[in-house]
């Protein structure tokens, strides 16, 4: 008996030991696809040289101003740095109102990042449409929200308004600067800048076309294996932690997506790393959904703090990072809060996905359409009316 006891003693004892080591090959996976977000951008940064704010000029209405948006996050692959570019722009003297638009448009383009980390799945049919779906649907909530809120800018300026007004009561009243704060920077800028260092040989656009190949590689390679990790660790006491977090109900979801997104200040990142929890069918797209509308909360942060570090019109820098945070609050309690439109998103990504795993092209299709073609078109179009 006692020689039984001390097998199931020692099996329990290599089995904890066993998880352990793949919890932190789970978190060295993440910092490393965390790094490759970082590789993305930075490699974007390195090709585009000192121009990257003129991608900004062209934004001669809200409707140029939402795809520049767009455009811009869906190659910068962060939403928190375009914000933070608007913000100093505006603090330049950008108007207010062409601004707006600017940050509806991060919002969408933020989206493009999971979508790829999506593609991870797409050997597996099931978890490619899960993945791909968990991925989407922050693209489809994003979408709903624009078309939502822009009219209701452009005809009465509903959220220059309301940043206004709370600009005008927290000006001035702090100097916190956002670069003390970021300390998931920090740890990712020993890697991504020597790697970039390796490259500058190469030159900037040679060098930056090779940090973007090297990037999405690893961000293929790492939600790989995670997603295999996960399958293995998602059972038992560990699931039951987790949906503790976030699927315990739809306020703790977007709860856990605020706190998480605040931390690692990309939203594009927190997002990302639920995926593979999709595909590997740890949670259900409900249960990730409200997650997603967190993220989008969270990533306000960014800008709030870049507002208050810059020089010029600091006043308008505020009022426009409160926009941003204000229009993210309103999407998810109007969205979230009206029964007949919560579910919209949810249907169309599983929709989407389902169609993206029966054909693979759907996939490729669809980021390209969203976030460049179309986006592009509208400017073409834009101009030509003008």
């Amino acid at each position: 008996m006692s020689e039984l006891a001390s097998t199931i003693e020692s099996s329990n004892s290599d089995r904890a030991s066993n998880n352990l080591s793949q919890w932190l090959a789970v978190a060295a996976l993440v910092y490393l696809l965390i790094c490759a977000v970082s590789l993305i951008g930075g490699g974007f940064k390195m090709a585009a040289g000192g121009h990257a704010k003129e991608l900004f000029e062209f934004a001669s209405n809200p409707f140029a101003g939402l795809v520049i948006g767009t455009i811009a996050t869906a190659l910068i692959q962060s939403s928190s740095t375009v914000t933070s570019i608007i913000v100093g722009l505006v603090a330049g003297g950008l108007p207010v109102s062409v601004a707006v638009p600017m940050v509806m448009g991060a919002n969408i383009g933020t989206s493009i990042t999971n979508t790829i980390v999506s593609l991870g799945h797409v050997k597996a049919k099931k978890e490619f449409a899960r993945a791909f779906s968990a991925a989407t649907v922050h693209d489809f909530f994003n979408l709903l929200s624009v078309a939502i809120f822009l009219p209701l800018e452009i005809a009465f300026g509903l959220l220059e308004k309301l940043g206004s007004m709370l600009a005008q009561i927290f000006y001035g009243s702090s100097e916190v600067s956002m670069h003390s704060f970021n300390f998931v920077k920090a740890a990712t800028a020993p890697v991504v800048s020597n790697v970039k260092y390796t490259l500058q040989s190469f030159g900037d656009q040679t060098g930056g076309v090779i940090l973007i190949i090297i990037g999405i590689m690893l961000i293929f390679v790492s939600i790989t294996l995670i997603g295999k990790l996960l399958k293995k660790l998602m059972v038992g006491k560990a699931r039951e932690i987790m949906h503790a977090a976030i699927g315990r109900s739809p306020i703790s979801g977007i709860f856990s997506g605020t706190i998480v997104t605040v931390l690692v200040q990309s939203s594009s990142t927190t997002t990302s790393l639920m995926v593979p929890l999709a595909g590997s069918g740890a949670f259900n797209l409900k249960q990730i959904y409200p997650f997603t509308l967190g993220a989008n909360i969270g990533t306000c942060v960014t800008a709030v703090l870049a507002a208050t570090a810059v020089t010029g019109n600091s006043e308008a820098a505020l009022q426009i990072a409160f926009i941003h945070l204000t229009y993210n609050i309103l999407g998810v309690v109007l969205i979230y809060g009206v029964p007949f439109l919560r579910y919209i998103p949810v249907r169309c990504a599983e929709w989407l996905g389902r169609r993206a795993s029966e054909n693979k092209l759907i996939a490729l299709v669809y980021i390209l359409a969203v976030f460049f073609v179309i986006p592009a078109l509208c400017i073409l179009v834009s101009n030509l009316i003008q």
